[in-house]
């Protein structure tokens, strides 16, 4: 079994680096070692995983304390911090106000408080058969209560001015949640979607990627995040598991432009449409509609279409507009009759004259 580096050693920090020192060197190594940059590379993926248990501890500062104080063995599953194989390590004080560490490893603890302590246990010995157990010895730096023999194990903690109280429950923590990407397309935000998608172990673990299910929300827009419950980092101590966190990017759709809940487009139509006004088939999201074109309708004028846009997130009845640019075709490739039909318009409105020899001037 592999031995556990120092957990400053592995983000390559100082013991007294601050909360934002941590973080930037954890971002540092985390991009490095992260499996999508290093596909196929078991050793990255240990770094990656070994990187990520160092944050979890050292980013937390109830964990970080305990790591500070107890080192590997406070979040080692079933050991207790200062308790050897066997037994127990524990701290007496000295005539000098000094404590002394004592380590007992499967002996008779009655004969070895008895003998050794003698008068620094308060309370003296149980007395149920093999489940003996002394209540309570003190020194300078506080006082440890529990019991010892048996099943029993020993709770409680150390007090007083020395040292915080230690449960096993104290380190129960929420696993940290991952971020990662997800891209839809334009219909996908629009209208909302199921998706399946493929991420790697959020853990840094090598084996097969875990295909999720995507609910994609009708009405979401690039930069907003999907939160799939349980599942980011796993939890310590029994902690449930984070989340993971989505972040959507919107492709485009050929002819839309989206400005949050409204879509604009544009509408080409003909010169005589606009001259004369009359209907034009407009092109929506939900599907074709007629609309009537105002008699001298102006290239670049805007027509409002109602409801025809994106559906809102927070109130599923409602939804954006669609804005309509108005383009005006020019003729091409008219025929001799059609130009002259043209330049007669044109002379009525005083637009062009004929010179003698029956050209049309502008």
């Amino acid at each position: 079994m592999s031995v556990k580096r120092d957990y400053y050693d592995v983000l390559g920090i100082d013991r007294n680096a601050d909360e934002k020192t941590i973080k930037k060197a954890y971002r540092k190594l985390a991009k490095k070692y992260h499996p999508d940059t290093n596909a196929g590379n078991p050793e990255a993926a240990d770094k990656f995983k070994e990187v990520n248990e160092a944050y979890d501890i050292l980013s937390d500062p109830k964990k970080k304390q305990m790591y500070d104080q107890f080192g590997h063995a406070a979040f080692d599953a079933g050991a207790d911090p200062g308790a050897g194989a066997g037994g127990f390590s524990g701290f007496h004080s000295n005539n000098n106000g000094s404590y002394q560490e004592f380590h007992f490893n499967g002996e008779n603890m009655d004969d070895i408080f008895g003998d050794i302590f003698g008068n620094m246990f308060h309370g003296g010995h149980g007395s149920a058969g093999g489940n003996s157990a002394y209540e309570h010895f003190s020194g300078n730096g506080g006082s440890f209560h529990g019991g010892f023999g048996g099943n029993s194990g020993f709770h409680g903690g150390f007090g007083g001015n020395g040292f915080g109280g230690f449960h096993q429950e104290s380190f129960r923590q929420k696993g940290s949640d991952v971020k990662a990407s997800i891209n839809v397309t334009f219909d996908e935000a629009a209208f909302g979607a199921d998706k399946r998608i493929s991420l790697s172990s959020p853990d840094g673990s090598s084996g097969a990627p875990q295909t999720l299910q995507v609910h994609i929300p009708a009405g979401i827009d690039t930069g907003k995040s999907i939160r799939l419950k349980g599942k980011g980092m796993p939890g310590t101590g029994g902690g449930e598991p984070g989340d993971l966190l989505l972040k959507v990017t919107v492709g485009s759709r050929p002819g839309y432009e989206r400005k949050g809940s409204d879509v604009y487009t544009t509408l080409s139509i003909p010169y005589t449409t606009a001259v004369f006004g009359g209907e034009a088939t407009v092109p929506t999201l939900y599907g074709n509609v007629i609309c009537k074109i105002r008699e001298g309708m102006q290239s670049g004028s805007k027509i409002r279409l109602r409801g025809k846009g994106i559906v809102s997130m927070k109130n599923p009845q409602v939804r954006g507009d669609q804005y309509v640019t108005i383009q005006i075709q020019v003729p091409q490739d008219l025929n001799y009759t059609a130009k002259e039909k043209l330049h007669e318009y044109a002379k009525a409105c005083g637009l062009e004259r004929s010179n003698a020899g029956g050209s049309h001037v502008a």
